[in-house]
């Protein structure tokens, strides 16, 4: 802790990055102009070094291509506007492939070899839970901007996140269920390889089950499955009235383009997960209709989201999705806890981590609670005509 009163420790940041209320240092134009590297300052200025770990290549490609989008705009930004401490950050980028195993191994080249002063990273829960004990056994901070286990920032006082958790994901999706669609009768459909899956399968049952929905059956199939035909055969037979679907696009597309072949008519309601364009082109018009829980929308009407939005498109060319608004705002948070802290030491960094209040994101304020977890706003979105579309906003 820095005993900075909260007005001081962000009057001036917000501003950096163009997207808060009142005048900025950074016009969209400026955005667009800025290239996609941060290294139009000389990487050989920088000695403030993060790492950033993601999967840019691989089945989960289109998150991490997003994901690094977002933290780089941020960082460029930052850099326009003269860095911290008086000095660039450089952004170390490393791509694990959507391969298991390979976080690990960038974390630990992070910390040994490119003295890297915090972690951005992973984006995955299971990808996250690599490298969070190994930041930890460094004391360098780990900051998600994603990973929604529960499990993560329980690997210690050095792992945060600065998006919401499994739980309220769970929470949110049952209760629209209940409250929107009426369904009474569910069927659950889990990944059973992935972290964030079983963790919002675990919250969602439990919630839907205490607001009166009865889970009818619940099924599993594991990440890499292209043939769902058994699980979809014995869920039509249990008639439900909706069907929980945490997953990842990948198999999500599969399974939901299978389903309507089948005849299956239900709504599938998922989570963050589903956010890609990928899922659109793969399951088509079988994709009607559904929804799906999130973080972030580019349809939202909110000024800061917006102009965020309209900066992204011109550096882009395309409308920014969640991931790449929660590492813009993941990668902001961890150059504005650096600005706070006053120095690169890592011990300081993740004290002013800990002390973050009412961060100005474009996902929503994001204050950090004791167990350095993100309160914050999520969305409802529905498909429709071949598109995303936010359907309402939900408070915390």
């Amino acid at each position: 802790m820095h005993g900075l009163t909260h007005r001081q420790k962000y009057s001036r940041f917000p501003h950096r990055f163009g997207f808060s209320g009142g005048s900025s240092l950074c016009s969209l134009r400026s955005f667009a102009a800025i290239s996609i590297s941060f290294l139009l300052v000389s990487p050989g200025l920088a000695q403030v070094k993060i790492g950033a770990v993601s999967c840019i290549s691989g089945g989960l490609s289109t998150f991490g291509v997003s994901s690094i989008r977002g933290a780089r705009m941020a960082i460029d930004a930052v850099n326009a506007a003269g860095g911290v401490l008086g000095q660039p950050i450089e952004l170390i980028v490393d791509d694990n492939g959507s391969k298991a195993g390979e976080t690990a191994r960038i974390a630990r080249k992070f910390l040994s070899e490119d003295h890297v002063v915090a972690i951005l990273g992973d984006l995955t829960s299971s990808a996250t839970l690599e490298a969070a004990p190994l930041a930890q056994a460094a004391h360098v901070p780990l900051l998600t901007p994603t990973a929604t286990n529960v499990a993560i920032t329980k690997a210690g006082d050095y792992v945060f996140r600065s998006c919401f958790t499994d739980p309220f994901t769970g929470r949110i999706m049952a209760r629209f269920a209940i409250e929107h669609l009426h369904a009474r009768r569910a069927v659950i459909l889990t990944d059973i390889k992935q972290d964030y899956s079983i963790g919002v399968t675990a919250e969602l049952k439990q919630y839907y089950q205490q607001s009166g929905g009865v889970v009818v059956e619940e099924l599993s199939f594991s990440s890499g499955d292209t043939d769902f035909r058994a699980q979809l055969s014995s869920l039509k037979n249990a008639r439900p009235d909706v069907i929980f679907l945490p997953a990842y696009y990948t198999e999500v597309a599969l399974i939901l383009r299978e389903a309507r072949q089948l005849g299956i008519t239900a709504p599938f309601v998922g989570g963050e997960g589903w956010d890609s364009p990928s899922l659109l082109s793969v399951a088509g018009k079988s994709a009607e209709g559904d929804f799906y829980t999130n973080h972030f929308s580019p349809d939202d009407p909110s000024a800061t989201v917006q102009r965020f939005a309209q900066a992204y498109r011109a550096r882009y060319g395309v409308a920014p999705d969640a991931l790449a608004a929660l590492w813009y705002d993941g990668a902001g948070l961890l150059a504005d806890a650096i600005r706070r802290a006053g120095t690169s030491d890592p011990t300081k960094i993740r004290d002013a981590l800990a002390a973050t209040k009412d961060f100005p994101g474009v996902t929503g304020n994001i204050s950090l609670d004791n167990q350095r977890n993100a309160t914050k706003p999520g969305v409802i979105l529905t498909i429709a005509n071949g598109r995303f579309k936010m359907v309402e906003r939900v408070l915390p």
